[in-house]
């Protein structure tokens, strides 16, 4: 395994997977012939024949070529030829479509949400005085595990990169700190700016005195501190230095700041306040954004929504609609999609996206969701997120629509390089459903 934990395909794996003859191996058939070209190194690969969803102004390429070499993608079009040595994978008119973006998660950060110990998106340093705890310093990147056996699951399902998210709990405050961008590569640092995460609503009440009213108080008294109007060592300063240093840098246009928000009331005091003071926002959640759709459109506010949310679950999304994301979009809203609490489940986050087709939205815009407009919003459109030269070489090509849960991912490259399509989940699989393995059985062997 090399330094950024990718392994090249395993043609003994392959052979075996072609052998049972599961769909998930269809295209295996192609690939069994040149896996051995496979190294540690960047390879040049040739994509040949495939239907390319850019995600880019190209829009869907048929009969397409994406060439590969040295980890970024080299060419895109019709009758590319292949450089000598270079691998080329026959995708008989598959879609291939950049690695999805896995939402709003905490991948990484979280391996069993049950056992603290492995839970690092909160912090929480007010917790035994009951005081609230301002610390916008704090980035959760620090801590991310790129062995965390969670990135495997996602990878293969075509996941390549999340953003890492701040929750926030008792001691601490409604500024619960910095996330940012990590490729699901097994490489250990982030890509692209930080981003800071704001929660608004229901779920900072318990964090602003039982008012929505007082979020906002909050919020001007942090920015009148971060200005310098309110002394650092005033009596009810909330900020330490370098929380003053941090939230400046997002007031003055540095970063982008998520906040998670869901009531359309809440909605439309966050872009009256953000407009105020100038801010590049986004919107996790937007339960009810729809009802403000045009205003968002006005304040290009990015908004990644989760198209499950229908019924009214709590008082905050009454207004719920499986058309959110088609009427936001309508109205002129990047629209974007991410599911809260869904690190063990990202894989289902273009389930999600489907959802969103079925309920209106243009499937151009449902891939765009998971791919151009969050690398957009979070900085690293030039890195991932579409399909175009200069770009990483992060591509899926799948056995049918990504949209649709009846399809799979045939084979995933990161930096242009195979992945193995393993994972402790499919190693789980294969110990119950076969004996070939290598690892002891599961059940003893029955009798005969």
């Amino acid at each position: 395994m090399n330094r950024r934990g990718i392994e090249p395909l395993s043609c003994a794996v392959a052979a075996k997977l072609a052998t049972r003859g599961l769909r998930r191996s269809a295209l295996l058939l192609a690939l069994l012939g040149a896996c051995a070209s496979f190294g540690a190194a960047a390879q040049n690969v040739l994509i040949r024949n495939a239907t390319v969803h850019t995600a880019t102004a190209q829009g869907s390429l048929e009969h397409a070529d994406v060439l590969v070499g040295n980890g970024v993608v080299r060419a895109v079009g019709r009758g590319l030829s292949a450089p000598a040595g270079a691998q080329v994978v026959e995708a008989e008119g598959r879609p291939l479509t950049p690695t999805l973006f896995g939402g709003i998660t905490e991948i990484g950060l979280e391996e069993v949400s049950g056992e603290k110990s492995t839970v690092d998106q909160t912090v929480a340093l007010g917790a035994d005085t009951k005081e609230m705890t301002v610390r916008p310093e704090f980035d959760v990147t620090l801590a991310y595990n790129p062995d965390s056996v969670l990135i495997p699951v996602a990878r293969i399902e075509g996941i390549g990169w999340t953003l890492l998210g701040v929750g926030t709990a008792t001691g601490g405050s409604i500024v619960a700190g910095q996330g940012g961008v990590e490729r699901l590569d097994g490489g250990p640092d982030p890509i692209g700016p930080r981003v800071l995460f704001v929660r608004l609503g229901k779920d900072g009440l318990g964090l602003s005195g039982s008012s929505r009213a007082a979020q906002w108080m909050i919020l001007d008294q942090l920015i009148d501190e971060a200005r310098g109007r309110i002394a650092p060592g005033h009596h009810a300063a909330l900020l330490t230095p370098a929380g003053r240093s941090t939230l400046l840098k997002y007031l003055d246009g540095g970063g982008r700041i998520v906040f998670g928000v869901d009531r359309a009331a809440d909605i439309r005091q966050l872009l009256r306040w953000s407009a105020r003071h100038r801010l590049r926002i986004a919107i996790a959640g937007g339960g009810e954004a729809w009802r403000l759709a045009p205003q968002l459109a006005a304040a290009k506010v990015p908004v990644f929504v989760n198209p499950l949310s229908n019924l009214p679950s709590d008082f905050d999304q009454v207004g719920a609609s499986m058309e959110n994301a088609a009427r936001l979009r309508a109205a002129g809203v990047a629209v974007g999609f991410s599911e809260g609490g869904a690190s063990h489940n990202a894989r289902k986050v273009r389930q999600l996206a489907g959802n969103a087709v079925a309920a209106g939205l243009p499937w151009a815009d449902g891939l765009a969701g998971l791919t151009r407009v969050p690398a957009e919003a979070f900085g690293v459109a030039g890195q991932v997120g579409a399909i175009a030269p200069g770009q990483r070489a992060d591509l899926v090509l799948w056995s049918g629509d990504p949209l649709d849960v009846a399809h799979v991912a045939l084979q995933v490259w990161m930096d242009g390089r195979a992945i193995e399509m393993r994972s402790r989940q499919t190693e789980l699989r294969d110990r119950y459903l076969h004996g070939d393995t290598g690892l002891p059985r599961a059940y003893p062997a029955p009798a005969r």
